[in-house]
């Protein structure tokens, strides 16, 4: 017959003691600034290819029109809203609120035949 060769495992690992290095402890934030940090007003971020998108399209958005998407942005955050498509009179904006970031924009006309999909709430300004 076949010479058969157990070798015993043992059931608990080897614990190795080592010196680890300290961690730095940082200042504990309580609840409420982690509250007022979550819901703070934040300027919108225009990712790298929305940027594209308004540029291609030729869509100006003066600084005044930003301010106020940017505070409808803000106002659906605190609502719960993830993401938002924005209507606006020149173009169609799909914004994550909850990053504060710009994802792409299309011309209205262009939005007038698109589906949108994985949004969860719509801003429509004027």
């Amino acid at each position: 017959m076949d010479n058969i060769n157990l070798h015993r495992i043992p059931s608990q690992p080897l614990i190795r003691q080592s010196k680890s290095p300290q961690l730095t402890q940082s200042p504990k934030q309580t609840f409420l600034e982690h509250l007022n940090k979550a819901v703070q007003p934040t300027e919108l971020k225009i990712s790298k290819h929305a940027s594209e998108r308004l540029a291609e399209r030729n869509i100006h958005i003066s600084d005044a029109e930003w301010k106020h998407v940017t505070e409808k942005v803000n106002e659906a955050k605190k609502m719960g809203i993830r993401e938002s498509l924005v209507l606006m009179d020149q173009a169609a904006l799909i914004v994550s609120a909850k990053n504060s970031t710009v994802i792409t924009a299309m011309d209205r006309m262009e939005a007038k035949d698109q589906l949108f999909t994985n949004i969860d709430g719509t801003i429509v300004l004027s």
